[in-house]
């Protein structure tokens, strides 16, 4: 029997990597304090590090490193020693997308598997068997292939694929951009980018009256770099069926909320499949419904069905939107009270009804009819961050489980 496709999950800080695991991922991925992408994202000390491998391991789950900066020469001091105190956290592989950052972790820590990221831009079979020769164990698919490149690739090469499915798009090559160090001086490709491809633009070519630029923008300019976000849920059997190894999800900068909402419904789906489910039309309808939840932009299915038009762009804002809020999340449950206590993540109010949805319990709807401050007086309203509160749910509820409330 082939092995099950693994589902891999961002893990920003130590409580997404426990959130992540919980809510169903089978491997994260994560960052330290140097030589990766995300320097802004909070990322690992190796104290964290160590703990997170400790409790991935626990539960038969994975950890890989991102090492995936284009390093200049100043870049690599430090790097052996840094490698080889990955390689005593037994963490499960290190993603790298420099050629010489690869030569100093296969002769450093030769022990660890290494993964090409998807900055190295791998879009044909010809480059992911030359990963493969010099010792690549896994590469990391461009998100720049549509489903017919990505199926010939496997047809073709034996090594370990893995591939984006859901998250933020980057405007530029396999996120290969320079925009960030050029309107602020922070390199993206060292691990400090400015996200300049959200801001607001205003387009003028004053040589060429006549010529416009297909764009829709209003008065005050347009985000005509800003792209819509990859969900390719519905594409799941399919992408599997060609052989992907790991179906990987963007967002080591999201909330706790995101890395749960995303991970609770492609952990579902994935075992669906694998399930052999004969109401599958039905459950993508749930799912997208919940992924509607979690804040996003607009959905693209990115490059898997063809090369994206001018429609892969949302051009009147680059905000986020979603239809919940994340109002809360258990920190203990009390089986004999049915007494939750409840971390406030939103304004909470008794009579509001909110979504209970948990790890790997059904999610129910319940109105909020009795709350309790840490002393056990009866409260109202929860208007404080992140207040600790005592809660009445309906049915017993797992630890880590999150309350939403639907805005519209």
């Amino acid at each position: 029997m082939k092995t099950k496709t693994e589902l891999l999950a961002p893990a920003g800080n130590l409580e997404k990597l426990k959130i992540a695991i919980l809510y169903g991922a089978d491997a994260v991925y994560l960052g330290g304090k140097r030589f990766g992408l995300r320097s802004y994202g909070g990322n690992f000390s190796f104290k964290d590090m160590q703990t997170g491998v400790e409790f991935a391991h626990a539960r038969g789950r994975k950890v890989y490193v991102t090492v995936n900066i284009f390093a200049h020469n100043d870049d690599l001091i430090g790097l052996p020693e840094y490698l080889r105190q990955l390689d005593n956290l037994k963490v499960d592989g290190i993603l790298v997308s420099d050629l010489g950052v690869f030569s100093v972790v296969r002769q450093t820590v030769p022990n660890i598997p290494v993964h090409i990221s998807t900055q190295a831009n791998t879009t044909n079979w010809a480059a992911v068997k030359a990963w493969t020769d010099i010792g690549a164990a896994r590469v990391v698919l461009a998100r720049e292939l549509s489903r017919h490149e990505i199926k010939k690739i496997r047809d073709n090469c034996s090594v370990e694929l893995e591939m984006f499915v859901h998250g933020a798009m980057c405007i530029s090559y396999s996120g290969r951009c320079v925009m960030s160090n050029y309107m602020t001086g922070r390199d993206s490709n060292r691990g400090a980018c400015a996200q300049a491809c959200r801001w607001k633009y205003s387009l003028m070519e004053e040589k060429r009256p006549g010529e416009y630029f297909p764009i829709k923008e209003d008065a005050q300019g347009t985000y005509i770099f800003n792209s819509k976000d990859l969900c390719l849920l519905p594409y799941i059997g399919e992408i599997i069926e060609n052989g992907i190894n790991s179906l990987k999800i963007e967002g080591r900068m999201k909330s706790i909320y995101y890395v749960a909402g995303v991970i609770k419904v492609y952990r579902e789906a994935i075992d669906a499949y694998y399930n052999g489910v004969d109401n599958w039309a039905e459950l993508l309808v749930k799912w997208q419904i919940d992924l509607a939840k979690i804040s996003h932009r607009q959905y693209t299915s990115g490059f898997f069905l063809g090369k994206p038009d001018e429609e892969g762009q949302v051009y009147d804002s680059s905000k986020c939107t979603q239809t919940a809020d994340f109002v809360g999340l258990v920190r203990e449950y009390d089986a004999a009270t049915g007494y939750a206590v409840i971390e406030q993540r939103n304004n909470i109010k008794v009579g509001q009804k909110v979504e209970i949805f948990q790890p790997t319990k059904a999610s129910y709807y319940q109105v909020i009819e009795d709350m309790q401050d840490e002393c056990g007086n009866k409260i109202t309203a929860a208007p404080h961050p992140q207040q600790l509160i005592k809660m009445k749910l309906e049915n017993p509820v797992e630890r880590y489980a999150m309350l939403r409330r639907d805005v519209r």
